[in-house]
């Protein structure tokens, strides 16, 4: 046997009795009546037909447990994991609603960072449970920071989640709001933060509170199954009949980010295995994982949230029905709002950027770095 390993080439070599070394001694340990059998050093494992009929099983059986607590890992994996990074797994979707107390009491964590703006009059102090790059809490960012407010920003590890677990709402973004010192109001769903802010901004005289009167949450049953639907999501309530058709076409574009934009990015950040690892190792960068998490936690989530939304990202692109190269529908989608801006001005909003403007833009601008956004925000902005 050792002559034949011998007789290999180098990476051969390296192969067997590097890396994969440990896997003989555990073989060894559990099956020790293959001491004697000829061992194949190319599939580093033993030659089954030397094997009897009771070694044959038991190597079975070990091996099926681990296949099973690997696709147990791997279900948990996809569960979590798929639920934070894809958008589809409904980060904003219609189970969304606002609360004004949670069952659990806050506890205070120290924010991640601090964005602070000088022109904030709002008076309010806000507080952004997030991820770095998750396009729906991206949103939240672009829509605070274009209107001047400062807020505090808490990274939610994507593993464990801790950071909420003072929520009844387990995903991403929350926004926690205190008005001059009262009660704290919870907001989630991003599209609803922007809508529930942006109808603060122009109803000048309302407090948090009345605003949030516009926004009830519709409770109903389903398949024997309560759910819950918040309605005038991606509704700004101004108050007249002003610039209608404007507002129209600005909620109208909203819904289209949401609905269309989003679900064409997860198929592009992981089409290959190589592109959704390098994807990962983007996240943690941007995300500060190093210094916010523990090793062990952030190399879980790279490496094997790198494999399993590879998966999701292939089931992801036959559910929207996209092309076979997913890099042509993202860039068809780009052409489309494009095309919907015209050639007589800058913005869907005209002069300046409306809430459709910043909505795409955030959407893209999530994933700036990667090739495939860069192209994409060329054709867009």
């Amino acid at each position: 046997m050792l002559y034949t390993c011998f007789k290999m080439s180098a990476p051969i070599k390296s192969y067997v009795f590097g890396n994969k070394f440990k896997h003989f001694v555990l073989y060894s340990w559990k099956f020790p009546m293959r001491t004697n059998v000829p061992y194949n050093c190319y599939y580093n494992k033993p030659c089954m037909r030397f094997l009897s009929n009771t070694a044959q099983k038991e190597r079975k059986k070990f091996k099926l447990k681990w296949v099973l607590l690997g696709g147990v890992a791997l279900g948990a994996a996809v569960g979590g994991i798929g639920t934070i990074l894809v958008p589809s797994f409904s980060w904003n979707g219609s189970a969304a609603q606002v609360k004004k107390v949670d069952e659990k009491v806050r506890t205070p964590i120290a924010p991640s960072r601090q964005i602070n703006s000088k022109s904030d009059n709002s008076g309010l102090k806000l507080t952004l449970y997030q991820y770095q790059t998750c396009p729906f809490c991206c949103k939240v960012r672009a829509f605070l920071d274009y209107y001047g407010f400062s807020y505090n920003v808490i990274e939610v590890n994507p593993v464990l989640r801790k950071e909420i677990k003072w929520s009844n709402y387990r995903k991403v973004p929350i926004l926690v709001c205190e008005e001059h010192g009262e009660k704290e109001q919870h907001l989630r769903d991003s599209s609803l933060i922007v809508s529930v802010m942006s109808t603060l901004l122009v109803r000048k005289g309302d407090s948090l509170e009345e605003v949030l009167k516009f926004f009830p949450t519709l409770s109903y049953s389903e398949d024997g199954k309560t759910k819950l639907e918040q309605l005038n999501r991606h509704a700004v309530m101004f108050g007249s009949e002003e610039n209608k058709s404007a507002r129209e076409e600005e909620k109208k574009w909203r819904e289209w980010a949401d609905n269309k934009l989003v679900h064409y990015l997860s198929p592009n950040v992981y089409r290959t295995p190589s592109e959704s690892l390098q994807s990962f190792h983007y996240f943690s960068d941007v995300g500060e994982w190093e210094r916010l998490f523990p090793a062990w936690e952030r190399h879980l989530v790279v490496y094997v949230g790198a494999a399993a939304m590879y998966l999701i990202g292939k089931r992801l692109k036959k559910k929207y029905s996209m092309k076979e190269d997913v890099r042509e529908t993202l860039y068809d989608a780009c052409n489309h709002w494009v095309k919907a801006i015209g050639k007589n001005r800058s913005f869907m909003g005209g002069a300046k950027p409306n809430l459709a403007d910043l909505v795409s833009y955030s959407t893209l601008n999530v994933y700036c770095n990667l090739e495939f956004t860069t192209v994409a925000f060329i054709r867009c902005f």
